[in-house]
């Protein structure tokens, strides 16, 4: 198993991409510290990878409070005695624009995702410093951080500040061997997500409904995909486990898109087109 014997605390463990990423990594032998600021779905992410057989411990955790993360570090320590993989995952979502977002919910949005990052990576990091582990650093980026999404300018801007929060992290921390990459999910099929959320007893978060759509997206996301099809948390977990495993060794400050190439996709080309 790639991740024999690692220690990976994962923040944002929703039945979506962070819990999908929690249960691969469990797959593959590493013990989870699943980490969400609702005690249920890190409860109910640590319960399935129990129940598969792994280890993991479930615990709530706002990820903008310091003292908060400082003590789910110290946790992750205590139980497993010390952490080698971390992935920043936690994310809140509030799709308005600049025109109509409040100042109070654009901090908000922009510390969950950037301050919650740099919180963990800073106690994370220091903690594998301090034991010798080269560890493995993995923040959850989003196509929205490489385009210009509109009506959604807290969630982009978030996102796109995390691929140089990532590059210069990378720089920062490789004299300590600890490689720091991101990981570029896309609209993902929610099937696998509706599943988890059922299980853990959890309210799943589901498409929006075509009366509350944006101006110009499309109903189906699939439609701007140049393979036509969507990527589900398992294809995103496998991409994580290879970024936090040895078979990447010699990869730090990169980005890897898993996105079925709708941001490497020409503007004007419209994949759902027939041909002729």
């Amino acid at each position: 198993m790639k991740l024999e014997g690692k220690v990976a605390l994962i923040t944002g463990t929703s039945p979506n991409i962070g819990g999908g990423i929690a249960l691969g990594m469990a797959d593959e032998g590493a013990k989870l510290v699943c980490i969400d600021l609702d005690a249920a779905k890190a409860n109910g992410c640590a319960a399935q990878i129990r129940q598969q057989g792994g280890e993991a411990l479930g615990l709530a955790c706002d990820v903008t409070d310091e003292t908060q993360v400082k003590s789910v570090v110290a946790q992750a320590v205590e139980t497993y005695g010390g952490i080698d993989i971390l992935v920043n995952a936690a994310v809140i979502f509030n799709t308005k624009g600049v025109l109509d977002m409040p100042v109070a919910e654009w901090r908000q949005q922009i510390d969950v995702i950037l301050t919650g990052a740099f919180l963990c990576t800073q106690h994370a990091a220091q903690v594998m410093i301090d034991q010798g582990r080269r560890g493995a650093i993995i923040n959850i980026i989003s196509t929205a951080g490489h385009q210009g999404e509109p009506w959604n300018v807290g969630y982009s801007t978030g996102k796109s500040g995390m691929l140089n929060f990532t590059r210069s992290v990378a720089m920062e921390l490789a004299e300590f061997g600890i490689r720091v990459n991101s990981l570029t999910p896309t609209a993902t099929d929610p099937s696998e997500s509706i599943a988890r959320a059922e299980q853990w007893g959890v309210p799943p978060r589901r498409p929006a409904p075509a009366s509350s759509r944006r101006r110009g997206f499309m109903g189906d996301s699939r439609y701007g995909s140049p393979m036509q099809v969507l990527p589900s948390p398992r294809h995103y977990a496998r991409a994580a486990v290879f970024l936090a495993s040895d078979d990447a060794e010699m990869i730090t400050g990169e980005d890897l898109r898993v996105d079925t190439g709708t941001v490497a996709r020409y503007w004007r080309w419209d994949p759902s087109a027939p041909l002729g």
